[in-house]
Order: C-alpha cells, then structure tokens, then sequence
C-alpha cells in the first residue's frame, strides 16, 4: 500500500468504507425482514387490514375528531396538540369502533419520501393511543403523503394545514 500513489490509497480507502457500509444496511436489512416502518416505529404488532373498513369508505366518520398537525418534516406530536389525542384515546376507551388513522404531508418531497413520512407521521399518533391503552386491534394506519391537501395552495399557510394526521371512525 506504501507503494501505491496518494489518489490510489484515497479511492482504496474509500471503497472499503463503502463496502463496509453496503454490509451494515444489507445486515440491517435482513434483521428487518418483513417489518414495515409502522412497526419499527410503534413496536407494536399491527391489526390485520379489516375487510371493507378504508379511510376513503363511505362507512368511516372523518368529521368526529380534528386533525393533529405537524411541524416541517417532523412526525413529532407537538405539546399544543396532545389534547386532540386525549380525546381520541377517550374515545376509544368507551367504543368499540375502529379507528384508522391518515398521515398527510404537505407538496414539497417526492411521492415516496411523502408517503413514508405521512406513514411515520400516522404510527406516532397511534404510538400515542397505545400508550393511553387504545386496543392495538382496534386502531390502523394508512398514508396519503401530498395526496389530498386539505389546503391546495402552495405557501407555508397551505403547507402547513397540509401537515397532518386525520382520524376516521367505523360506522
């Protein structure tokens, strides 16, 4: 290696530390096999998907909970919003209902990166919930990203109506 020129050890140098990082993610990878993100974030086993129970449905209530929104980029519950959870785990104290919870993100990222975040945003909400002793059967998530904006402008006001999770409940 002595012997090799200063650019030949750099780029040696820096291939091995990519191939030392490529075995890290791919032993990563393995370890997570058949874990989505919703359940590294909440560890919590997730609900199976409920026959005909969707956000969009005509049978889920969207109007009985307000949004819980979010700061830039951030799937943190912000203190100010910790009060719309408490009513939702209220809630799901005396019913037995489902509850499926719709993470959205403003336009700005890719679809992909939109869609995740819009997931993790959801699984902390419901992360929550489990924590107030919210029956983990009776609670699923499901992510829109940028897809329906509740405000379709394109200014921080709109963006930030748009940073939100949405509660729908069974009929």
């Amino acid at each position: 290696m002595k012997n090799l020129p200063l650019i030949s050890r750099v780029a040696f140098c820096g291939v091995l530390l990519l191939s030392l990082n490529a075995c890290a993610l791919f032993k990563k990878k393995k370890q997570y096999a058949g874990m989505s993100d919703s359940d590294m974030v909440s560890g919590a086993p997730l609900p199976e998907r409920q026959e005909g129970v969707s956000f969009t449905a005509g049978n889920v209530d969207k109007t009985r909970f307000a949004p819980v929104q979010f700061g830039y980029d951030s799937v943190a519950v912000a203190a100010n919003e910790i009060g719309k959870l408490n009513e939702v785990a209220k809630f799901m104290e005396s019913s037995d209902k489902m509850l499926i919870i719709a993470g959205f993100t403003d336009e700005r990222g890719t679809a992909e990166y939109n869609r995740g975040l819009g997931e993790r945003r959801a699984q902390a909400v419901r992360s929550y919930l489990l924590q107030k002793g919210a029956d983990t059967e009776r609670i699923q998530t499901t992510s829109f990203g940028s897809e329906m904006p509740a405000d379709s402008g394109h200014n921080e006001s709109a963006w930030a109506k748009n940073r939100r999770a949405e509660f729908g409940v069974t009929k």
